[in-house]
């Protein structure tokens, strides 16, 4: 009897040690591995599931809202203990967000804040994509003595961080009278339709002085046109604060950018998810700021993306 007692002992220890010991699986949907940042983004966040002894199940959306939910569905299906999402549209999120509270399964966003009241178990990890505009267009603007006309490249308008940018870009430009908007087009995020978007813009002959970009892609797409046009007067800003940002800023070619801090993001994401998957409270929006790089600081940037 003694010996059976024990061996049910030694059963129920091993098994809850088997209990605590499990491995969660993350599934982690990705909006575009294409683009630059989420790249930095997906890098870091790889390495944070390590070293939190999580999974990861990494899925590139490329660009298509349908996918993505169809992905996120997949990973439901599969039983993924928890969810992070960088959605493809932060207005089509709410058969996604659905899916997650039906499930019962953690969600975390990251990167681009969902237009939607988030319900419990679900949290965002990313920056004010509104004060982001702001502190581009307000050191931009101090660069043009205040005066002169803007044209502004947005990223993809399903995004919130392309209209809040804009946004802020905008209200920044209205309140000197002496600077104005005098274009603004998409360029989807991407370097290469920039390069189109700011061509025909100069062979247009549109009268601009200087360029807001929603993203240091476009930022660059625009620093290219405007090189192939050989045309070194008109200031270039970007936001992201990117390798590549950062190498056209300590060249001389990009004015200035606005660092958003794609590690901080993807170890913030990723440390919300583990609370949640230990049943810890988090907050429901968690905020990593913004800074701005300018060829005087670059260099303070130079390992933080």
């Amino acid at each position: 009897m003694y010996t059976k007692i024990l061996l049910i002992c030694v059963c129920s220890l091993f098994m809850s040690l088997s209990a605590s010991a499990k491995t969660f699986t993350v599934g982690v949907a990705l909006a575009n591995f294409d683009l630059n940042f989420i790249s930095i983004l997906r890098t870091q966040m790889q390495e944070e599931l390590k070293n939190n002894n999580l999974n990861g199940q990494f899925v590139d959306a490329k660009g298509d809202i349908s996918l993505q939910v169809q992905q996120v569905d997949d990973f439901i299906n599969q039983g993924v203990d928890a969810i992070i999402l960088n959605p493809v549209d932060t207005q089509g999120v709410l058969p996604m967000i659905k899916a997650a509270k039906n499930a019962g399964i953690p969600l975390v966003f990251v990167n681009r804040k969902p237009e939607i009241k988030l319900p419990e178990k679900m949290a965002y990890v990313g920056s004010d994509s509104a004060l982001g505009g702001e502190m581009q267009m307000e050191a931009l603007a101090k660069k043009m003595n205040y005066r002169g006309n803007v044209a502004i490249i947005m990223g993809a308008l399903s995004t919130e961080e392309a209209r809040e940018r804009t946004r802020a870009v905008e209200a920044v430009i209205a309140k000197h009278k002496d600077m104005k908007v005098i274009e603004k087009q998409s360029a989807k995020w991407q370097r290469n339709e920039a390069v189109d978007v700011v061509s025909s813009w100069l062979l247009n002959q549109r009268p601009i002085d200087a360029i807001a970009a929603n993203n240091d892609e476009m930022a660059i797409g625009a620093i290219m046109a405007l090189s192939q046009a050989k045309n070194s007067k008109i200031l270039v800003a970007g936001i992201d604060g990117t390798p590549d940002g950062q190498q056209f800023i300590k060249n001389g070619k990009m004015a200035l950018t606005i660092f958003q801090d794609a590690k901080g993001q993807a170890t913030g994401a990723v440390q919300v998810t583990k609370a949640l998957l230990d049943k810890e409270k988090v907050k429901q929006f968690n905020w990593v700021p913004y800074q701005t790089i300018t060829p005087e600081n670059y260099a303070q940037f130079e390992a933080k993306n």
